[in-house]
């Protein structure tokens, strides 16, 4: 199966570990297919604005949000000043961070490190980009281009999902969100998974497959060893809200 540029659209959030995990899924099939992935943004923080997070969500959620949209805003300085070729290398950058070398909380006194200085300086100097993209954190004017790429994605699935979203043959092929998975399969079994996937979503008539019995993501954030298989949680109340 062969696509033609752009092949695939990748809507994420950079601290939802989901879409980090199908985002290095999407890595794997990428450098199989050679297909071309525009790497987009979709914000937990916007999507959820209306919630009200103190009686809806686990306590931590908000501040992850908000973390999450700041480092949206310095995505988008940066793919404005640099070209959309960066997002790919930068989501990779601060996903690394985020999930593979770090472990324990993220908030301090209330604020989620993510979306700081301190967290954001390295991911820079590793890129070599300038620092001026650090004032991009408290950016709100970049708020409205996050806004409508949120909006495009959503537009595509319907409104009750998270992230990740793929959009395959964009502007007219399927979109679907996930698929959610919790470890990574061998090369072989990622084409597999992604046929599948893809030839499931290009049914007309399909609309969902689902189960909130889910592992924990085979990551060293969540405390999961890459040999071993995260422990499995009704995830219906906890990974998005505590309360419909």
């Amino acid at each position: 199966m062969g696509f033609m540029p752009e092949d695939l659209h990748f809507y994420f959030d950079p601290v939802c570990p989901f879409a980090w995990m199908t985002g290095q899924w999407v890595r794997q099939v990428q450098d199989q297919r050679d297909y071309s992935v525009d790497w987009r943004f979709i914000s937990l923080r916007q999507l959820n604005a209306h919630i009200d997070y103190a009686t809806h969500f686990p306590p931590e959620y908000e501040a992850g949000h908000t973390a999450g949209l700041r480092l949206l805003r310095v995505c988008a300085s940066v793919r404005r000043d640099h070209g959309r070729e960066l997002m790919n290398p930068l989501y990779q950058a601060v996903g690394r961070r985020i999930f593979d070398e770090h472990t324990g909380t993220y908030l301090v006194e209330g604020h989620d490190v993510r979306g700081t200085e301190e967290f954001l300086r390295p991911v820079l100097t590793e890129l070599g980009l300038p620092e001026h993209h650090i004032a991009a954190l408290d950016d709100t004017s970049l708020d409205a281009e996050i806004h409508a790429e949120t909006d495009e994605a959503l537009a595509l699935t319907g409104r009750d999902v998270g992230t990740p979203i793929i959009h395959v043959e964009p502007p007219t092929g399927v979109a679907f969100f996930g698929p959610v998975i919790s470890r990574l399969p061998d090369d072989a079994d990622a084409l597999e998974l992604w046929d599948h996937v893809v030839g499931l979503a290009r049914f007309p008539g399909f609309a969902e497959l689902k189960r909130s019995l889910r592992e924990k993501p085979q990551l060293k954030s969540f405390g999961v060893d890459v040999d071993a298989a995260g422990k499995k949680n009704d995830w219906s109340g906890r990974s998005r809200r505590t309360k419909y």
